[in-house]
């Protein structure tokens, strides 16, 4: 039965914040690419919150320092040590993951854990596909994964964790994103290459594959009346997902919970992925 407190009705979200504390995280310090807005701004504050130092980065310097400074006086008075630094990170280029990892090493004395989190959500039919298309989403959703796993495991020690933003679009094609949904595929398939190499030193990889969030990325499900109804047709929870209920797969992957759980993408899509 539905609660009354409870959102109902055509792309509902439950956003009640995650219970779940995970003590062992606190002082350990993490990267999260993509962190200005959306999802990985919400990665970064839940990291802080349980007392995770963390840089956040994002291709976009202002907005990263806003959200760094809104987190990080969200914190004040509360007895969470965690904080979020900001920095900048253009994820298709590997010496500015580099970067990123010294700063984590230079601002908290570790790095354990890394969430490559930024991505692009391309359009186009797929006779309408350029070669430039491609090469951006490639270079950003792809590339930008490898080079910040490369990054991350050079300053890694053992039992660290490295989490990618894969999507249910891995698994399921939908119409005018070939180029996305292909770099998706390609995540998935590298985090099970980098869980395998990167196995031999200790170090987990894993994988979060959303379907429908309410995010800026998804605006445009929300904002057609038809393309929702289609989307949650297709969801057997039959309501969007919050950005809540990826927090908790993420605090998941990153704990001594999932300590021998790596090589795989945990799908958190109210069950899309099966229909």
């Amino acid at each position: 039965m539905t609660s009354p407190a409870e959102p109902t009705g055509p792309g509902r979200v439950l956003n009640a914040p995650m219970t779940a504390v995970h003590p062992e995280l606190r002082g350990k310090a993490a990267v999260v690419t993509g962190a200005a807005r959306g999802m990985g701004a919400r990665f970064a504050a839940a990291l802080a919150a349980r007392g995770v130092g963390v840089v956040g980065a994002d291709i976009e310097a202002d907005a990263m320092a806003v959200t760094a400074k809104e987190i990080n006086a969200g914190l004040a008075g509360t007895d969470a040590p965690g904080r979020v630094v900001a920095a900048r990170v253009d994820v298709t280029r590997a010496e500015e993951h580099e970067a990123v990892a010294r700063k984590a090493l230079e601002e908290f004395g570790r790095l354990d854990f890394w969430v490559n989190n930024a991505g692009i959500f391309p359009f186009a039919p797929v006779e309408e596909i350029s070669p430039e298309q491609v090469g951006a989403t490639l270079a950003v959703n792809v590339e930008g994964v490898l080079f910040g796993a490369q990054a991350a495991a050079r300053h890694m020690k053992e039992g660290g964790a490295i989490v990618n933003m894969s999507s249910v679009s891995a698994v399921r094609v939908r119409r005018g994103r070939g180029a996305y949904c292909t770099s998706k595929a390609a995540v998935a398939h590298l985090t099970e290459s980098l869980a395998v190499e990167l196995g031999d030193r200790g170090i987990r990889v894993n994988a979060i594959a959303p379907g429908f969030i309410d995010t800026e990325m998804t605006r445009w499900v929300q904002d057609d009346p038809e393309a929702l109804r289609h989307a949650l047709d297709t969801v057997p929870l039959h309501r969007l997902g919050s950005p809540e209920e990826v927090v908790g797969p993420l605090l998941f992957l990153l704990s001594d919970s999932a300590r021998y759980v790596t090589g795989h993408s945990i799908a958190v899509d109210g069950g899309s992925r099966h229909v």
